[in-house]
């Protein structure tokens, strides 16, 4: 791995600065001034106001609220590892296009590298890529420039079907007990027009969507980090989930779903408890759509 400026980021002990940023952050951005999701977005510009003479803030806000833009110290694979990525996606994709969207949600890292290995149409992991998927789950991802909480400590971690629901209609799973009552809860209220769109993320999954974002982003594993979790640190993998409203199609994972009756609504009932507000200490972007759970 490689930065823009070329130094190796796995030399970089940036562990207390971490702890010191998360801190400095959590005081200046969460300070009691976004209570709730659409008061966060409208407050956003007044915070971003009165933060603008603190360089290191206002700094860190730019790229949340630009997250698909490149910036000079953010975390870019080339070379070998690049190469890596490529081939590592392209056949995680072969694995979720050959057990099915629905199962590569639940499926884990070791039932994954063996069907790979039983199906030549995925082909087996090679042992760099193995190291690679390793690496990329290990690494400190606050040397991307996430800093959020990991809540799946390891690689091989598997979520137990027993213990998930399929939702009709959907092509997702919800974990039983709090998020499935939740859910049917909020379709009740709400009505028809509101619908899942992404319910569990086991690791292998999130893994898939992490790098694939990062092949998007031409190997940039900060602009990654800033647009959803690295693997390990969604809470999808425990019990959150994102809805959206029916036909609004990619623009349900976009600002635009905080401007539709079905977000208003589920904020006006109280449902709403976002996670990543427009501003947050994590290194996300405003994510309306996420329904925090856990």
């Amino acid at each position: 791995m490689e930065t823009a400026a070329g130094t190796d980021p796995g030399r970089i002990d940036r562990r207390v600065g971490y702890v010191d940023r998360r801190h400095f952050l959590q005081s200046c951005l969460m300070g009691g001034a976004l209570l709730g999701a659409a008061s966060a977005s409208r407050a956003a510009s007044l915070q971003l106001a009165k933060l603008d003479t603190a360089d290191p803030v206002r700094d860190y806000l730019t790229k949340i609220r630009n997250y698909n833009h490149h910036f000079a110290d953010d975390v870019v694979l080339t070379g070998p590892a690049y190469r890596l990525l490529l081939s590592t996606t392209r056949r995680l994709r072969r694995l979720q296009s050959t057990v099915g969207h629905a199962n590569f949600s639940l499926i884990s890292f070791d039932y994954a590298l063996r069907f790979a290995r039983n199906y030549s149409r995925v082909g087996r992991f090679t042992p760099e890529e193995i190291a690679f998927l390793e690496e990329i789950f290990y690494t400190d991802a606050s040397k991307y420039g996430f800093y959020g909480e990991k809540v799946s400590t390891r690689l091989t971690e598997r979520i137990a079907r027993k213990d998930t629901v399929k939702i009709p209609r959907t092509g997702q799973y919800l974990f039983r007990g709090d998020s499935e009552r939740l859910y049917h809860k909020i379709r009740k209220d709400i009505g028809d027009s509101i619908t899942l769109t992404s319910g569990v993320r086991g690791v292998v999954k999130q893994m898939y969507l992490f790098l694939n974002k990062a092949v998007a982003s031409k190997g940039n594993l900060s602009m990654a980090s800033r647009s959803l979790a690295p693997p390990g640190h969604s809470f999808h993998g425990i019990g959150d989930f994102d809805v959206g409203k029916k036909g609004f199609g990619y623009r349900n994972f976009t600002e635009d779903f905080a401007e539709t009756a079905e977000f208003h609504r589920l904020e006006d009932l109280g449902y709403i408890s976002i996670r990543y507000h427009p501003v947050n200490p994590f290194g996300v972007r405003f994510e309306p759509w996420h329904i925090k759970v856990v």
